[in-house]
């Protein structure tokens, strides 16, 4: 079938280009080419040739018939229909790359296909923001029954159970999240702890493995074990370049399924789940993936999806990161900031720019009924300018935070909150930022830069610690 062109002809050369550039094997990488200064921002573009394990269906039916199953999974649980592409022009990045232009009449949910299928789905299961994903962050979501099929759904994110109640009544768990790549992503804690959860019960655990977004990604210093939560589960770092599937395969080899919350969390070798993992096609850890639908409700577009690495450590301030607005993890300000040391100029060069002393009112939205300074009018500063195929060249940039924290009168701890060592996963860091923006003359990019050399040898460590469970290149 051919793939579906509405974009005008120099465009489409252009859009050639870029997506030879994805693929080729020698010469300039993805990455590379993302890297390139001169490479304007409508010339970043995704690759549409990748399929998720869940298209894979003759690879994982044949585990599952006969079978009573349940599913854990969202709404991001999608595949292409047989037989579809996904048109041209939404390969090509506009700089924003809303999840809610894509068709969604193209894809279907990995449930309707295994009920078409007639597999025997006997119950589902739903993670932080529920089986349709429309929940808050850290909302209570009942259990109940899924309004589309009338399938029972057994909440995983405040429904308390017990490990009987929970895992009773199925032969076998699949498992189909979207991941963003970053430790405090949460989905990643919720497939470990049912691994865990599916060795003691000896249920096989099959996961339909899907691209990680910013897979080129690895950076961002290691969790500390005292700072283990929800939000930081494991010893990796913050972005760890790995796919769901990987970090099962590591996880179970290594130990990891005992997940007690306490803070002397130690490995458990002798617990190990029956685990297969389905594997995407045409992924590469350098591969620019467009998500076809959000994660979450506050990562609307690809541009949050790219952000969130660096952005996401407001929610250990008292800093809005736009939560309550079109744009949450691409601004950040609060009604007391009065300055910033970008002074209209990204970390990420001449050509990056941002809005400084940008203001915006978070409001209560689907989403983001409640967001930190709700009603209230923030200064701050707009990411919404920074070309897209620039986001990442920082790595895991801790400038905004520090920039934050100069602007807002360099408050010490009243500016911090817990939270923020449960997203860092270190101490150090709020100490690091404390000690030297309070000198007069910091500068923001300078001292995030010290600080990112200060996980360097880690992150070298950690990808040795890694290699022997990936499954891409």
């Amino acid at each position: 079938m051919k793939t579906i062109l509405k974009v005008f002809l120099p465009l489409a050369m252009m859009a050639a280009f870029s997506l030879s550039a994805c693929r080729c094997s020698a010469g300039k990488t993805a990455h590379d080419a993302q890297r390139d200064p001169v490479r304007p921002d409508y010339l970043w573009s995704y690759d549409g040739t990748i399929q998720p394990g869940a298209a894979s269906i003759d690879e994982y039916l044949p585990l599952l018939q006969g079978k009573r199953v349940c599913l854990l999974s969202n709404q991001t649980g999608i595949m292409l229909k047989s037989g579809k592409e996904i048109p041209m022009e939404l390969l090509i990045s506009d700089g924003q790359d809303a999840m809610d232009k894509m068709p969604m009449n193209l894809y279907t949910h990995v449930l309707d296909t295994l009920l078409s299928l007639d597999v025997n789905v006997v119950c589902l299961m739903s993670p932080e923001h529920g089986f349709r994903g429309t929940a808050d962050a850290g909302e209570h979501v009942s259990s109940g029954v899924d309004i589309r099929t009338g399938i029972p759904i057994r909440s995983l994110y405040g429904t308390k159970m017990t490990d009987q109640e929970m895992m009773e009544g199925f032969d076998v768990m699949l498992f189909d999240l979207q991941d963003v790549g970053v430790r405090f992503y949460t989905y990643y804690v919720t497939m470990i702890r049912m691994m865990g959860k599916c060795a003691q019960f000896n249920i096989p655990f099959i996961v339909l493995d899907r691209p990680n977004p910013i897979g080129f990604l690895t950076d961002g210093p290691m969790l500390d074990r005292k700072f283990k939560s929800g939000v930081g589960g494991l010893p990796i770092p913050v972005a760890h370049g790995m796919t769901m599937g990987e970090l099962a395969y590591m996880a179970n080899e290594k130990g990891w399924l005992n997940f007690p919350s306490k803070e002397t969390w130690e490995p458990d070798p002798s617990l190990k789940c029956s685990l297969t993992v389905i594997k995407c096609k045409n992924y590469r850890r350098d591969s620019h993936y467009r998500l076809p639908v959000k994660p979450s409700p506050n990562l609307p577009n690809m541009r949050s999806v790219y952000l969130y690495p660096s952005t996401c450590y407001f929610e250990g301030t008292r800093i809005s990161l736009g939560r309550g607005t079109s744009v949450p993890f691409q601004i950040y300000g609060a009604p007391d900031m009065s300055t910033t040391s970008f002074q209209g100029r990204s970390p990420y060069g001449t050509d990056a720019r941002v809005s400084a002393e940008y203001k915006f009112t978070p409001r209560s939205v689907a989403g983001a009924k409640n967001p930190p300074l709700l009603d209230k009018e923030c200064k701050g500063v707009n990411l919404t300018e920074i070309p897209i195929n620039r986001i990442n060249d920082g790595k895991v940039n801790l400038t905004y935070i520090i920039d934050a924290y100069i602007g807002c009168g360099s408050k010490g701890n009243e500016f911090f909150t817990r939270m923020f060592e449960l997203e860092t996963g270190q101490e150090y860091v709020r100490k690091t930022i404390i000690d030297k923006a309070d000198n007069q003359g910091c500068n923001a990019g300078k001292l995030a830069k010290e600080l990112q050399e200060t996980w360097e040898k880690d992150i070298k460590t950690f990808k040795k610690e890694r290699a022997p469970y990936l499954l891409y290149k």
